[in-house]
């Protein structure tokens, strides 16, 4: 017996310091840290860009989260949303970045949109950004000049995470789109100057370039390999890097033609990619392709028009397209299954363009 009773007081004594534990992790979830955040543009003339959330569990869609939370709105388009540990940065190619907590959408900072020379702005048109060494690395465009070419693009460093003034401007080859970290170094993509630009982090400066076949448009990582997705006028290109020296040490090219650089992975080697003949007709479509054996395995996948964001959820292996609606208000986002089926419509904000999958 007493035995028994000493088991009993050990047992007793174990459920009191697990549920004393003070290392669990018992904090509430965020009211947007599970779900899915659909990634509004907005209109170019209304600057009426923002964040939808919806509840994979009940259905519910919340619209304009960013100016919910914050009792003021966006006030820009949303050209990318960067997550980084808990933060979110929500890129406007109208001249700022938001930061917000990526849980409850709570404003932390932002850099650039509070200029006061507007012939000198901190940021012009940023397209991206990154998280390396302690710093904001943000890709800009530049000016226009009189051709509404960007012979001035750079690279704009932010040295607090949560924003805050830019100390420095890099320059870069022209219309920077998208960063890779690797090594010490970050490899971005020059989408008119066709190169990839390699700059060394912490000195902070561009010491070579890199010529690419077609207009590259992002990193992709893929079957343990780092690939460049680009395009041209006949078709698209997935160019292997070299990791240590960042050659292109091969070539996938797959035939197909009115691409745009609206691509998501899917599973065993395949995407979907969004093609467009473009206006007047603007008939579209969602082709499914094979990276792996570079062919095009069904160009009318899915077909629509107003198609202007396209993402694939690797929980439910669904592929996730918006529409735009002409950007004339509200767009939509349409589920589809693995064989082309529609499964369900969401309502979203203006100028649906992306997905970001929280489960």
């Amino acid at each position: 017996m007493k035995n028994f009773r000493l088991l009993g007081y050990l047992f007793a004594l174990s459920l009191f310091i697990y549920s004393c534990d003070s290392s669990r992790d018992e904090r509430p979830l965020g009211e947007y840290e599970k779900g899915l955040l659909i990634i509004n543009e907005g209109n170019f003339s209304s600057r009426d860009g923002d964040i939808s959330h919806y509840n994979f569990n009940t259905g519910d869609v919340q619209q304009n989260i960013f100016e919910k939370v914050n009792n003021r709105p966006f006030a820009g388009l949303v050209q990318d949303v960067v997550e980084f540990e808990d933060y979110y940065y929500l890129v406007s190619n109208t001249g700022k970045v938001e930061i917000v907590n990526k849980n409850t959408f709570q404003s932390l900072g932002s850099v650039g949109g509070n200029t006061v020379d507007d012939n000198d702005p901190e940021l012009n048109i940023p397209r991206s950004a990154i998280v390396a060494d302690n710093k904001i690395y943000i890709a800009d465009w530049g000016p226009y000049d009189a051709t509404f070419a960007n012979p001035k693009s750079y690279v704009a460093i932010v040295n607090n995470l949560s924003g805050g003034d830019v100390f420095k401007k890099s320059r870069t080859s022209s219309r920077p789109e998208n960063f890779h970290k690797i090594n010490n170094d970050l490899l971005i993509v020059c989408s008119a100057a066709r190169k990839i630009d390699v700059m060394r982090i912490g000195i902070d400066t561009v010491n070579r370039s890199i010529d690419v076949e077609g207009t590259p448009v992002r990193f992709i990582e893929h079957d343990n390999k780092l690939l460049l997705f680009s395009r041209s006028s006949s078709g698209i290109f997935f160019h292997e890097i070299n990791k240590t020296d960042y050659s292109i040490t091969n070539s996938t090219e797959i035939n197909i033609s009115n691409t745009t650089s609206k691509l998501t992975l899917g599973e065993n080697g395949e995407a979907y990619i969004i093609t467009s003949t473009g206006w007047p007709d603007y008939n579209d479509a969602v082709s499914k392709i094979s990276i792996t054996s570079g062919q095009v395995l069904d160009a009318s996948f899915y077909e629509g028009n107003g198609f202007y964001g396209i993402g694939f959820d690797n929980f439910d292996k669904n592929i996730y397209l918006s529409e735009n609606n002409g950007f004339q208000g509200s767009g939509t986002a349409i589920v589809i299954n693995q064989s082309g089926a529609e499964v369900k419509t969401i309502p979203t904000g203006v100028g649906p363009s992306g997905f970001i999958f929280r489960r």
